[in-house]
C-alpha cells in the first residue's frame, strides 16, 4: 500500500509559514546579538586577562572559522536529517556556548567557548535561509530572506542596549549570560514548526539524496557558480566588516569628528541596513537577481567616496545610512539566490558552505583596510572597496545562472 502524503489546509499552511518567518528572524537576530556581545565586551576581556592585541583580535577569528566549521557540517545535516530539527540543534549550541563565557577565566577558555558558538552560529544561516525556501512561493523568497536578515539587525541594537545595561552594573561574564536565552527559541520552533511538505514527500518516498559539499562542484558549469557566488559574498562581507570596524576610526583620525556620539551613528546606520535589506529583496522579487544586485553593487562602489567627503556630523549620519543601504542591503538576497539556483536537496548545504567561505574570508576585510590605512590616504582605501565591488559586480553579470533567474523574472513579469 502506497503511503499518502496529507496535504496542509490553507490556513495550516499561512500557520506554518508565520511561524518559519517568525522562528528564522528571531534566531538571526539572537544569533547576532550574541556576536555584538563580543564586540561591546571585548575590550573589557583584553584589560581583565591582560591580553595582547595579537591574542584579543584571535577572539573573534576563532569565532570565524566555528562559523566555517558548523557552515559545512549542519548544512549537510539539515539536507539529510530535516531543517527543522537542525536548525533547534545550531539555536541550541550556540546559545549554551555563549553562556558558558560566564565560567571562562582564562583565554584558552575564550578560544574554546567563542569557536563552538561558531559552530552553532555558522550552521544556523543556511538552514534557516532553506526554511524560508521550501515554505513560500519564490515570487517571495527575496522579500522574506530580507525579512530575516533585518532580524539579525534588531539583534545588534538589542545587543547595545543589554550591554550598555549590564556592563555598567556587573562584569563582561555576566553579560554573556543572557546568551541563554535563545534555548527559549527552541522550545516554539520545536512546537510550532514542522518540515516542508518537499521534505516530507522525499522522506515517506525513502529518498536520501546525496549529500556532500563535493556536489556543489560536480560538473564545470557549477563550479564556475559556486565560486562566483563565493567571490560575491567575501565581497559582501568585507565590506561590511571593513567599514563598520573603521569607520568611525576614519571619522575621528581621518576627519577630526568627535565620536562621542557614535551610538547615534550605530543606530542610523543599523537603519539604513535594514531599510536597504528590504528594499532590496522587493527590487530581486520583482526584477530578477541581475538588476537588484546591479543595482546595489554600483551604487555600493560610488557611495564609499561619500565618506571621504564628510565634514559634519549630520553628514556623518547621512553616509553611515547611505552606505549601510547599498553595501549591506544585498546580504539577505546571497540566501534567496542560493536557495533557487541548487536543488532543494542540497539547498542547505550550498547556502551554508558558500556564505561561510565567504564570510570566513571576508572577515580578514578589517586587516588589510588597517594595513592600506596606515600606507594610503583615505580615497585609495575607498577605492580598494569600491574596486571589489567593480569586481563583485563583472563577476554577478558573467554567471549563467543567474542570467536563468532574470529570464524568468521577466516571464513572470
Amino acid at each position: 500500500m502506497s503511503q499518502v502524503v496529507s496535504v496542509p489546509q490553507p490556513q495550516s499552511v499561512a500557520t506554518q509559514r508565520k511561524w518559519v518567518l517568525a522562528s528564522t528572524s528571531a534566531g538571526f537576530a539572537l544569533e547576532n546579538m550574541d556576536v555584538m556581545f563580543l564586540s561591546f565586551a571585548l575590550s573589557s576581556i583584553a584589560a581583565d586577562m591582560h591580553l595582547s592585541g595579537t591574542q584579543a583580535g584571535f577572539i573573534a577569528t576563532v569565532t570565524n572559522l566555528g562559523m566555517l566549521v558548523g557552515g559545512l557540517i549542519f548544512g549537510i545535516l539539515g539536507d539529510r536529517f530535516g531543517r527543522v530539527k537542525t536548525f533547534s540543534q545550531t539555536v541550541f549550541i550556540f546559545a549554551i556556548a555563549t553562556a558558558a563565557m560566564f565560567f571562562a577565566h582564562n583565554v584558552y577558555m575564550v578560544y574554546i567557548c567563542r569557536f563552538i558558538a561558531g559552530i552553532g552560529a555558522g550552521g544556523e544561516y543556511g538552514v534557516g535561509i532553506t526554511l524560508i525556501a521550501d515554505n513560500f512561493p519564490r515570487k517571495d523568497i527575496g522579500r522574506l530572506t530580507s525579512v530575516a536578515a533585518v532580524g539579525g539587525q534588531v539583534g545588534a541594537v538589542l545587543a547595545a542596549i543589554v550591554a550598555a545595561w549590564i556592563l555598567n552594573i556587573s562584569t563582561w561574564n555576566v553579560l554573556f549570560l543572557v546568551g541563554v536565552v535563545p534555548v527559549v527559541l527552541i522550545v516554539f520552533i520545536r512546537r510550532h514548526v514542522r518540515e516542508s511538505d518537499s521534505f516530507l514527500e522525499r522522506k515517506a518516498a525513502g529518498a536520501t539524496p546525496r549529500v556532500a559539499v563535493s556536489e556543489l562542484f560536480k560538473t564545470p558549469r557549477l563550479t564556475v557558480q559556486t565560486l562566483s557566488l563565493i567571490f560575491m559574498v567575501i565581497v559582501q562581507i568585507a565590506g561590511y566588516f571593513g567599514l563598520m570596524s573603521w569607520l568611525p576610526t576614519i571619522m575621528q583620525a581621518q576627519l577630526h569628528l568627535s565620536v562621542s556620539g557614535s551610538s547615534v551613528w550605530m543606530i542610523t546606520t543599523i537603519i539604513g541596513m535594514s531599510l536597504g535589506m528590504m528594499t532590496f529583496g522587493t527590487v530581486l522579487d520583482k526584477f530578477g537577481p541581475r538588476r537588484a544586485f546591479g543595482i546595489f553593487l554600483i551604487a555600493s562602489a560610488l557611495s564609499v567616496f561619500g565618506i571621504a567627503m564628510v565634514n559634519s556630523r549630520a553628514t556623518m549620519l547621512l553616509a553611515g545610512a547611505v552606505v549601510g543601504f547599498f553595501s549591506n542591503g544585498m546580504f539577505g538576497g546571497y540566501g534567496a539566490v542560493i536557495s533557487q539556483l541548487y536543488p532543494s536537496a542540497i539547498r542547505s548545504t550550498a547556502n551554508n558552505v558558500i556564505v561561510n567561505i565567504g564570510r570566513a574570508i571576508g572577515g580578514f576585510s578589517s586587516v588589510v583596510i588597517g594595513f592600506l590605512m596606515d600606507r594610503y590616504s583615505l580615497l585609495v582605501v575607498m577605492g580598494f572597496l569600491a574596486a571589489l565591488y567593480a569586481l563583485s559586480f563583472i563577476t554577478m553579470i558573467s554567471m549563467h545562472g543567474l542570467r536563468h533567474l532574470h529570464a524568468q523574472a521577466e516571464e513572470a513579469a
